[in-house]
């Protein structure tokens, strides 16, 4: 019986173990338990679960960093930097050769500063009043119909005073003049005609009638004036004032098919339209020169017309063809194109080029196309995302550092202060924000700001305009706050009012400006895109979403090309989406009543 009592105890002392045992672990358990809820209900880890537990919130959050990891990151990776200009080699109608056809007196002069186009104008009146003589700067010409359209100004030089009368010549030769007596003869015989010039010995000489007496003036050759143009035929070969002289006196013979200059003799090759002019060699002929009522100038200064392309012109639009075949220098034959304003005609021709690749189509080196400047788009919208989320984050700090101080301030102290601030609060809300905005912008424009400063300049307004709503919200918090037992312990302990008020009231106001900043950083993102959009907001060569969709301003345009705007478009769409789904889950985390 004993043995089975001992047996009876330790079976109940094991189970009193156990038990024991099993309680210690419970309340363990319980411990541990109690420990984890503490944790999940603390503040922050309550407004993390929440957060979490709101999908638009987290597609938002990943919106939002997708797109800082494309406009941050994504330049770095880029081959293309973000001013670079895309060009390829491909065909362009240039003009070559502009044309017109000559109407009016155009002078060959032996020395500019002889005979200018002041003369010239000069020449034209007296030509248009019959005179024969015209005065500049108190020198004489005299002019000198040599043939149809074809005048000789000559410059006059005073040699002799000459007194004629019945039949008795006197002849008074200036000091230092020597003439022959033989000239006499040809003083008296003009003077009895009524002549007012003669020639001797090849020069002429002219009576100028002053009262009863004359004035003998000698000439001295120094332009002539004509219908007909006289040019070179090839580059090398220089055309003397007296060549093209002598060249408009024996074209006045149309019987002359060769002429004589200074010992060599020049053959004269007409056609219905010009006169080519052939130097004869003695081992053949060489081009020289061409005689036309046509003006034909090369646009560049490098390019020297043919005769034979010269003719070929002429003959083309005198028989009224758009176009016409030519071979270059290589031989290659090259088309040619003629377009007409009245009596002007300009010649373009197709040339190989470097041509900018404008509003060229996505492809595997350009996934997005290029723009209007021939810049990758794909790149220019990494750089421009950069600069518009910059500008909202500095802006959005900006008025958020003015919004808490001005409104903790006036909801602090309240009375006057609280008085004064929000009539400057209201002030502000009175300003029409956009359309002060395109003033600064043109007021930059005309101011002609550089467009990186430009930059900052856009931030500082933006950031100082947009702070009234933030310090009103943080007004009526504050009004709220200070009323409570914890503001009336810090009074109580001697607190200073700045660290009441920044480090007691601002930070139970953080959630709401953190929900504040959230959705407002997608709207100075619009007010950004809207001014660059407008072309007062961030400039060209630096990008923004705003100004790489104004690069497409016509229907055409938006149609055709639609890989330059619908990307930048989409881009703001969902960056603005993103920030207000964060701050609709921020705001819904930070306070769950608002959502029921």
């Amino acid at each position: 019986m004993d043995n089975e009592n001992k047996k009876d105890d330790k079976s109940i002392n094991k189970n009193d173990k156990s038990e024991e045992t099993s309680y210690q672990a419970n309340s363990e358990d319980n411990s541990l338990s109690n420990v984890q809820r503490v944790k999940v209900l603390s503040p922050g880890m309550l407004v993390i679960k929440r957060f979490l537990r709101n999908r638009l919130a987290i597609i938002g959050f990943i919106i939002i960093l997708f797109m800082f990891i494309f406009s941050f990151i994504g330049g770095f990776f880029s081959p293309y930097d973000e001013t670079q200009v895309f060009k390829h080699i491909g065909t362009m109608s240039k003009e070559y050769v502009s044309l017109s056809l000559n109407e009016q007196y155009r002078y060959t002069s032996s020395d500019e500063n002889i005979y200018n186009s002041n003369m010239h104008s000069k020449f034209i009146l007296a030509k248009n009043k019959g005179e024969t003589n015209f005065i500049l700067d108190d020198i004489k010409y005299h002019i000198s119909e040599e043939g149809k359209d074809f005048y000789s100004i000559f410059c006059l030089e005073p040699i002799a005073k000459i007194t004629y009368f019945r039949n008795i010549l006197s002849v008074n030769l200036h000091e230092g003049i020597e003439m022959p007596e033989e000239i006499n003869n040809y003083i008296k015989t003009a003077i009895e005609q009524g002549e007012t010039y003669f020639k001797y010995n090849s020069k002429i000489y002219v009576l100028d009638k002053d009262g009863r007496n004359y004035i003998l003036e000698s000439t001295q050759n120094v332009a002539f004036e004509s219908l007909l143009i006289m040019e070179k035929a090839t580059k090398d070969i220089e055309v003397t004032y007296e060549f093209k002289y002598f060249l408009r006196k024996a074209l006045m013979d149309d019987e002359v098919s060769i002429f004589e200059y200074n010992g060599e003799r020049y053959e004269l090759i007409r056609d219905e339209y010009s006169i080519s002019v052939n130097h004869i060699k003695p081992d053949g002929k060489e081009p020289y020169a061409l005689a036309s009522e046509f003006s034909i100038k090369s646009i560049s200064q490098d390019v020297f017309l043919s005769i034979e392309f010269k003719k070929e012109l002429i003959k083309t639009i005198m028989s009224g063809a758009s176009s016409f075949v030519y071979p270059d220098e290589h031989g290659e034959d090259i088309e040619y194109n003629i377009l007409r304003n009245n009596n002007m005609y300009t010649v373009k021709k197709l040339t190989n080029t470097h041509l900018i690749s404008i509003h060229e189509q996505p492809s595997l080196k350009h996934w997005l196309g290029t723009d209007q400047h021939g810049m990758d788009v794909l790149t220019r919208l990494m750089y421009g995302g950069k600069i518009s989320l910059v500008i909202g984050f500095i802006v959005v700090f900006l008025e958020t550092i003015i919004g808490v101080v001005m409104g903790g301030i006036a909801g602090y102290f309240g009375k006057l202060t609280d008085m004064v601030i929000m009539r400057i609060v209201d002030v502000f809300n009175c300003i029409p924000f956009m359309p002060l905005l395109i003033i600064i912008g043109s007021v930059m424009d005309a101011l002609d700001i550089d467009p990186k400063i430009r930059i900052y300049y856009l931030m500082l307004i933006l950031g100082v305009m947009s702070w009234p709503g933030i310090a009103r919200m943080v007004r009526g918090q504050i009004l709220s706050l200070r009323e409570q037992e914890f503001m009336i312990a810090a009074e109580a302990t001697g607190l200073r009012i700045s660290r009441r008020i920044f480090k007691h009231l601002i930070p139970n106001v953080i959630p709401q400006l953190i929900v504040l900043a959230t959705l407002g950083l997608g709207g100075i993102i619009i007010y950004e895109s809207t001014l660059s959009f407008l072309g007062l907001g961030v400039k060209f060569p630096y990008a923004s979403w705003g100004n790489i969709i104004s690069g497409v301003s016509t229907a055409y345009e938006m149609t055709n090309f639609w890989f330059v705007w619908i990307p930048a478009g989409m881009l703001i769409l969902l960056t603005v989406l993103g920030f207000n789904f964060v701050g609709d889950g921020l705001r819904d985390a930070f306070d769950p009543k608002m959502k029921r």
